[in-house]
């Protein structure tokens, strides 16, 4: 099939036409339609265009790249003519470049710089599906430049898999443009593995298995570039087959291997290319006809919870899944291989969650305080940013200086948001280089964007970021030998390239001295919120109050501070330090002085069983200083005390058995009459400060509370009213036919206990009564021993059915004990017999 029989083609009058007459429109496009590489040629010669650019946002670079390689090649030219591209730290454009091919922050900077987007006719979104943050931003910022500022702009949103009309709704009804693609077919096979088997040696023996059944070149997708190297090392120890290949493809590898791993070998040998999801859409990788799926993708997951972002493994969606297994069939017939079961494909989920859902939003929210946008549902969103992450990005901002009080973009904030960075770091690097360390804030800048220079050598384990910093700057003197065995060279050249190209963003001094052992200092002003101070064995406490531990023990383990610049805190309660430098105190002081808080701090103690009065310097969670307060105010020593109250319980109150009671035969009576103050523990616990802080004054400990008098205490709360009718409906005794005067056991409020001899109700015809009548005491009748024989409530139905029974069993257990024939004649006593 020849270029000009790519299906993308066919539909291209029809979207010409709509945009003829409309600003917006979608085209979704199967895979192998060409949408990519020929849509922004056919659009080059429109009248409404009128010489203007082209502007087209791809999510990845190397498809970036890759797509504007392609172009260019079709108009016979070079990148950088008529086509080009712009992608971080590289780019090649000219004067007479009429199509760019733009990726991350690329076209919001544009927009920032030119909200109009002067000489810019069209902007196109490619593979909108993918959910980018940067594509749902620039969505944002276009729509209003188009709606505001610009009528004749014109928005294409393109893609393979996209739900259509959520988004044809967001711009306004735009019309609907569908294209079948160019696949060829492609047979599925679902081979999971055995249970227990390392992903490495599953998708090794799936590879093994897959070259030895097919023809062609293969794409096996892993989630990361550690799996990559795995399966790699794996493949090798196996052994390959003659002639075979392996092409790693990740974004951390340098262009030039990238290309080769999507290029055909030049010696003609059979590529096996181990790939992130980077070429999942986009990419046309000649003579690939296997596909290895290993059914994971390494995503950016920010927790609100801890302020923490990490990376994390998820299984693919099916939509993913779907367009990896088309890699396959791109160019002639295929095979995928799934490792998972049909079972497990049903529960996949439908699409992948859109980054805005799920990321850190500092860099977004700083982009909105630059476009003047304090809240972001003033703009258009198919998903509009999570209140909680976007208000947690508002505070860290704040924390940063980059926004004001209001919410509103500082001149500092400006600054930072034209970096390319992350705020943290950029803010790093600006006052790092107006205290003369701006390469040093360069350097750490540029190791905390790619992955750990050390990761997977010998020093992996040692979590100082200073040692990093010290062998890049080393190594950029010309000391190669510095990183001899501790890292590979490409990535070494990555950090290097990272570090000119901020170097020339942010005009720093080339010159200027790298001295790692300010490190720390540099680091905190990215990361305020993550100073962590020494609790032992390795374990530190944040300024944001979270918990981190050093793994092994090392020399940092023993640092006084820390500052935690990357933390893996996807398991356990306490996250693991994956890099830090040591924060000197002075230092600590002198950098954050203005969120070091001095104050009172008067609480309770658990350990002394009182209230602890100190001085407390502190920043954030982290107390840097304190000391006794000698003169706290009596007030807030009450309240500590009232708080250690509620948290020990009522228990601590100095209750005997005649306070206790009270409080018992109170209850009695709040159950029985629903005007009367309720002095169950739960509401007791709860109001404190009604009923007892009063008689808390001069007291401040445990060993205080014991002078007070309880049974005063509760019955301050009742009028003499009350009182008076709290002894005549809940009697603290009941005088029995006896003579004997009976406490009555008021535990149970609901259901009162009157515990007595039974020999001691002789001639009592009826069950006694309180409340007024209303409630039957419950009568636990004992023999003798003390032991209840009998429980009952209804002292009548005893005397004629229960008690010959009972008198036969006692009568024969206590002969001398008087038992007469009927108790209802007889005289009571409280002696062996009556006298």
């Amino acid at each position: 099939m020849t270029e000009l029989e790519l299906p993308v083609l066919q539909v291209m009058p029809e979207l010409k036409e709509i945009l003829n007459r409309r600003t917006s429109a979608l085209l979704i496009a199967e895979p192998g339609a060409g949408k990519t590489t020929q849509t922004p040629l056919a659009f080059l010669d429109e009248s409404w265009l009128d010489g203007q650019k082209i502007v087209m946002l791809e999510p990845r670079r190397l498809a970036a790249r890759s797509a504007a390689a392609y172009m260019a090649s079709q108009l016979g030219e070079k990148v950088g003519q008529t086509v080009g591209y712009r992608v971080r730290m590289d780019s090649k454009t000219s004067a007479s470049t009429r199509i760019e091919v733009v990726t991350e922050g690329i076209l919001t900077r544009m927009l920032q710089r030119d909200p109009e987007l002067g000489g810019v006719g069209m902007i196109i979104f490619d593979e909108f599906h993918e959910r980018n943050i940067h594509g749902d931003l620039g969505l944002a910022l276009a729509l209003e430049s188009q709606s505001v500022l610009r009528e004749d702009l014109r928005l294409l949103i393109m893609s393979a898999t996209l739900e259509a009309e959520p988004v044809a709704a967001l711009l306004g009804g735009a019309p609907v443009v569908h294209c079948a693609g160019r696949q060829y077919p492609v047979e599925t096979v679902y081979a999971p593995p055995a249970a227990g088997t390392p992903l490495h040696q599953a998708v090794a023996a799936v590879v093994t298995r897959a070259l030895s059944a097919h023809d062609g070149d293969m794409l096996v997708f892993l989630p990361g570039a550690r799996e990559i190297g795995q399966v790699r090392r794996e493949l090798e120890q196996r052994g390959l087959p003659a002639g075979c290949v392996i092409r790693p493809l990740h974004g951390q590898l340098p262009q030039q291997e990238q290309d080769e791993a999507v290029a055909p070998d030049r010696q003609g040998r059979r590529k096996i290319i181990l790939s992130t999801s980077i070429a999942e859409t986009s990419l046309t990788i000649q003579g690939v006809t296997i596909v290895v799926d290993a059914g994971l993708m390494r995503t950016q997951m920010f927790s609100p919870r801890t302020g923490m972002s990490g990376l994390t493994t998820v299984k693919v969606s099916k939509a993913s899944a779907d367009q990896r297994r088309g890699r396959a069939g791109r160019t002639m017939r295929g095979t995928a291989y799934r490792l998972w079961s049909r079972e497990e494909q049903d529960f996949l989920p439908e699409r992948s969650t859109p980054e805005i859902l799920q990321t850190d939003l500092a860099p977004l929210a700083l982009e909105l305080a630059a476009w003047g946008v304090k809240d972001p549902l003033s703009l258009l969103w198919l998903d509009p940013p999570p209140a909680a992450a976007y208000g947690q990005a508002v505070e860290l901002l704040k924390r940063l200086g980059a926004l004001d009080s209001g919410g509103g973009i500082t001149g500092l904030g400006k600054k930072m948001s034209t970096a390319g960075m992350h705020p943290r770091l950029s803010r790093m690097v600006l006052l790092g280089a107006a205290q003369g360390h701006g390469m040093l804030a360069a350097v750490l800048a540029a190791l905390l964007q790619e992955r750990d220079l050390f990761q997977g050598q010998s020093m992996d384990r040692d979590v100082d970021i200073r040692k990093r910093a010290e062998a890049v700057a080393a190594w950029m003197r010309g000391g190669r030998g510095a990183l001899s065995g501790l890292a590979d060279e490409g990535r070494i050249r990555r950090i290097e390239q990272e570090i000119r190209g901020i170097r020339a963003t942010m005009d720093l001094d080339a010159d200027a001295a790298i001295n790692e052992e300010y490190a720390g200092p540099l680091l905190s002003l990215a990361y305020p919120d993550r100073i962590g101070q020494n609790r032992g064995n390795g374990r530190f406490l944040l300024t944001s109050g979270r918990g981190v531990e050093i793994g092994q023990v090392q020399l940092l383990s023993r640092a006084p501070y820390i500052v935690a610049a990357s933390v893996d805190d996807a398991k356990g309660a306490e996250g693991r330090v994956l890099l830090a430098a040591p924060l000197p105190e002075e230092e600590l002081f002198a950098l954050h002085q203005d969120g070091i808080i001095r104050e009172g701090a008067i609480a309770w103690d658990r350990q002394i069983q009182g209230v602890k009065a100190r001085q407390v310097t502190r920043l954030g969670a982290v107390i840097l200083r304190e000391s006794p307060d000698p003169a706290p105010p009596s007030d807030a020593i009450a309240e500590a005390l009232l708080d250690g109250i509620a948290v020990e319980g009522l228990d601590i109150l100095p209750w005997n058995k005649s306070s206790t009671q009270l409080r018992q035969r109170l209850q009695f009576m709040h159950l029985m009459h629903a005007d009367w103050p309720d002095f169950s523990g739960e509401t007791l616990s709860g109001t404190l400060r009604e009923w007892l802080q009063p008689y808390l004054h001069g007291m401040k400990k445990k060993s205080d509370l014991q002078r007070l008098h309880m049974s005063a205490v509760l019955e301050q709360s009742l009028t003499w009213e009350q009182r008076k009718q709290l002894d005549e409906e809940a009697p603290t005794h009941i005088t029995v036919p006896s003579g004997s005067r009976i406490p009555v056991d008021y535990s149970d409020p609901a259901k009162p206990v009157l515990a007595v001899k039974l020999q001691e109700m002789f001639g009592w015809h009826e069950t006694p009564r309180i409340g007024r009548g209303k409630m039957p005491l419950t009568l636990h009748l004992l023999s003798p021993a003390q032991r209840p024989v009998q429980v009952t409530s209804d002292l009548a139905s005893f005397w004629k059915q229960g008690y010959f029974d009972v008198k036969k069993d006692l009568k024969g257990r206590y002969p001398k004990h008087y038992w007469p024939d009927d108790p209802l004649e007889a005289v009571p006593t409280r002696r062996t017999r009556p006298q």
